[in-house]
């Protein structure tokens, strides 16, 4: 009897151990899903994030401004919250719009319009300072934005801002003169269809603004007719861009990359000839309903 036990002492270590090492192989196999699973999810997690479409930043205005007349202080400081509200702006429409269009779509459709709209209300501030104080020059050189996409970038979008921008509210630029709300809309008012598209692409045509007009104070002729003037060569402008981009773009590149700016410009031009015109007589009221213009195909 006292030979048998050892033996049996023997075969139970070896069934334990065995019952052991098998426990400690599941264990190693659980682990090693666990953490390829939380990798894996971890992953997954980064490509999220690096996905996100990023901020649009733009340079500061309010800190490149000299001193401001005191008289123009409450304009300056409405357009100066005004240029903050378009970025905001700006910013919504490109977190709604992910994964929409083709590879510009954001230069296109939303850098390059908050341009125009950027250097539209830019001018009106400088236009302000300028009525009883020195003008300030060269800030436009602010109005262009850029995409931080928060690692991942976004070429198109931010490197060609300056670029691209330039062409949307060049011609807004002008005589910027008070608009507040409308925020650099691009508009062009007037002259209804420009001739001069033939290949089938079509024309832009805008609703007449000069025939609208009340009475035009003699002291407002002036700028009256450089804004008129202004309209039709936003809208010569637009007809340019649309021939020198055909087949560029999805189905919605002409809405969002020449007639949304256009109408953003006319919005701008016909804001200042009403406030030209209210001066001295009375402002003429609802005339942006003209700023929208279509193509004729």
């Amino acid at each position: 009897m006292s030979r048998a036990l050892p033996k049996y002492n023997k075969r139970r270590v070896v069934v334990i151990g065995a019952a052991a090492a098998l426990a400690l192989t599941g264990a190693v196999v659980v682990n090693s899903a666990l953490a390829g699973e939380s990798s894996k999810g971890a992953a997954t997690n980064a490509q999220t994030l690096a996905a996100g479409p990023g901020t649009i930043t733009c340079p500061d205005v309010a800190s490149q401004l000299p001193a401001i007349p005191a008289t123009a202080k409450a304009e300056v400081d409405r357009n100066l919250a005004l240029l903050q509200t378009q970025i905001n702006e700006a910013n919504t429409r490109l977190q709604n719009t992910v994964g929409q269009g083709g590879p510009n779509f954001v230069q296109n459709a939303i850098l390059g319009p908050l341009k125009g709209k950027r250097e539209s209300t830019i001018d009106r501030i400088a236009i302000s300072i300028g009525r009883k104080g020195t003008k300030p020059q060269g800030l436009n050189a602010l109005a262009g934005c850029a995409l931080n996409a928060g690692g991942a970038a976004n070429n198109g979008g931010a490197a060609g801002n300056a670029g691209n921008n330039g062409n949307n509210a060049n011609a807004g630029n002008n005589a910027n003169a008070g608009n507040n709300g409308n925020a650099g809309n691009n508009g062009n008012a007037g002259n209804a269809g420009n001739a001069g598209n033939a290949n089938g692409v079509g024309t832009i045509s805008c609703p007449d603004v000069a025939s609208q007009l009340p009475a035009v104070p003699a002291t407002a002729k002036a700028e009256v007719d450089r804004n008129l003037a202004l309209l039709q060569t936003q809208i010569n402008e637009a007809n340019t861009r649309l021939q020198n981009t055909v087949g560029q773009g999805g189905p919605n590149f002409v809405q969002n990359a020449i007639l949304g700016p256009l109408q953003g410009k006319r919005e701008s031009t016909i804001d200042r000839i009403a406030i030209s015109i209210g001066r001295k007589g009375t402002k003429p009221q609802g005339l942006n309903v003209l700023a929208g213009c279509k193509l004729n195909k």
